[in-house]
């Protein structure tokens, strides 16, 4: 049986891991702000529940060795999900993918301390202690960092967004820690001059796991880049239809004219002045229906210099037109650049055109008004449309929660966990008059 001196080094050890888990985790969920750190004593509660099932297990199950080792790491990993899940608002599996990355960074830095206590100061306990621990953390921050310098945690959040699916990425990096976990048992029936290599192929799977997230994250980024550029193109020949069809209409409108201003001359020397007004009214008036509203649009579309963001609004704007549904572009003044990843704009902007669409279709005159204003290097962007029905402020934000049924609400949450990497972005949403409005903000400077 333990004796209470081995139960607290085991708590001690367990809290020194917990701590260097929320380093990794820091860097693997791109936390760039500290609004996490006020809820950290809530994870902490876990060494404590994690010594006191260990000793229970050992009165219950004495000599278990092997039970005890996986019962403790499965306690340890499902509480240090489930207070991902609650400090940061995400979903257990990307939660459970989070602490699954981060745990083999912590268990790879675990391994190299275990190895240093073999083999440094043997001979003084309480400065072998320091002089390990020093290191093991010098080795934390050091690898932190250089996560952090290769933005390891956007093309981790990339791959569980863009990848395979969370729940088979968290299911693949639980295996993978718990096999490197295993390893641990397994190097205790190992000769001591196989150590080495055992911290060696420790180390090594946590950077091939590493390199791996990394670069499947860059394959699917660059097939949803090549996907966007298709787009771009099939846009652009679009936009060029558009324009072909404003110079016919100038074409039919020029002979429509010169007929026009035959009657004109003829009703002016005649001294009709009203009918001549009347004319020249209805004349103005077929300018604006037949041509203006088009060559409006172009001039709206051609100030978005961006152009992924330009073609998918002429994507969603000829979608929405084919629907039935009236849309409104201003763009009053050219708009360049985005202070964001624009591939997060152009998310965010899609969630919200979409979910604007779906509503303004549930009313008898269905319209959707976009305005983008640039301001210096700031950009706001509102999106309005008619809504009938009722809003709840609070969940609308909840995942799967939406006004057409369970399971259709996963726009707004994800619009949310996006603005949330960036600090310079800011989102409200008002409903008044049965009118619907979503404003962004962006500064210059994420």
């Amino acid at each position: 049986m333990p004796t209470l001196v081995e139960y607290l080094r085991t708590y001690a050890d367990t809290t020194l891991g917990h701590a260097m888990l929320v380093v990794y985790l820091f860097v693997v969920l791109e936390e760039r702000g500290w609004r996490r750190v006020k809820k950290l004593p809530m994870l902490f509660l876990s060494p404590l529940t994690v010594a006191s099932v260990n000793i229970f297990l050992y009165y219950v199950l004495p000599g278990a060795t092997l039970i005890h080792f996986c019962g403790s790491n499965l306690l340890i990993v499902l509480l240090c999900t489930l207070w991902v899940g609650w400090a940061w608002k995400v979903s257990l599996w990307r939660a459970l993918s989070a602490v699954a990355m981060a745990g083999l960074f912590q268990v790879s830095v675990a391994a190299l301390t275990r190895f240093l206590f073999r083999n440094i100061l043997q001979e003084n306990e309480g400065l072998q202690f320091a002089a390990v621990s020093a290191i093991a953390w010098a080795l934390v921050l050091l690898s932190a960092v250089l996560l952090y310098r290769l933005r390891f945690g956007h093309w981790f959040r990339l791959l569980l967004e863009e990848g395979p699916g969370q729940r088979r990425m968290a299911l693949f990096l639980f295996v993978l820690l718990y096999v490197m976990e295993a390893f641990y048992l397994l190097q205790r029936g190992l000769q001591p001059a196989y150590f080495p290599l055992y911290y060696v192929l420790v180390l090594v799977m946590a950077a091939l796991a590493a390199g791996l997230v990394v670069y499947l994250a860059q394959w699917f980024d660059a097939v949803r880049k090549m996907e966007a550029q298709q787009g771009v193109i099939a846009q652009q020949q679009l936009y060029e239809q558009e324009l072909e069809a404003i110079r016919r209409e100038v074409r039919a409108f020029r002979h429509d004219y010169k007929n026009m201003l035959a009657g004109l001359s003829q009703q002016a020397g005649a001294g009709e002045t009203e009918a001549l007004c009347a004319a020249l009214s209805e004349l103005d008036a077929g300018f604006d229906r037949r041509i203006g509203e088009k060559i409006q649009v172009s001039t709206q579309v051609g100030n978005l210099r961006i152009p992924q963001v330009r073609s998918l609004l002429l994507s969603k704007l000829t979608a929405m037109g084919e629907r039935g549904v009236d849309c409104r572009l201003e763009v009053l003044y050219p708009v360049e650049r985005v202070g964001m990843d624009v591939w997060d704009f152009v998310r965010c902007l899609g969630i919200l055109l979409d979910n604007a669409a779906e509503a303004a279709l549930e009313t008898e005159t269905p319209w959707v008004e976009i305005v983008l204003l640039a301001q210096g290097e700031a950009l706001s962007l509102r999106v309005s449309n008619p809504y009938a029905g009722r809003i709840d402020p609070v969940k609308m934000w909840e995942e799967g929660w939406s006004t057409k049924g369970e399971g259709r609400g996963l726009g707004l949450p994800g619009y949310q966990r996006i603005l949330e990497e960036y600090r310079n972005a800011g989102s409200a949403a008002s409903w008044a008059g049965d009118v619907f409005v979503q404003d962004l903000t962006i500064g210059g400077r994420p």
